[in-house]
């Protein structure tokens, strides 16, 4: 299943900052299938698009992403992605 996820940083520009290296490392490093993402230009989040084998796998590779573990997420969603 492709997945995407989205999400939106809380408003602490210093803390996302430290963080985001190892927030990019661990995502390239898990060398997802399908794998794309990046931050919204003007930083407020980003996206993430995947391959993975289940909701629950989705679910644990983003309680994993570091901006996660920090708290560092002000929203998110994980959402199936048809595409056609």
């Amino acid at each position: 299943m492709r997945v995407s996820y989205i999400y939106f940083m809380k408003d602490d520009p210093d803390r996302v900052a430290a963080v985001a290296p190892e927030h990019a490392a661990h995502w390239r490093g898990l060398e997802l299938r399908e794998y794309l993402g990046g931050p919204f230009a003007d930083r407020s989040g980003g996206l993430i698009s995947f391959e993975t084998d289940s909701p629950d796998d989705a679910a644990q590779l983003v309680a994993d992403d570091p901006f996660v573990r920090h708290g560092l997420v002000e929203h998110s969603w994980i959402k199936e992605w048809k595409v056609e």
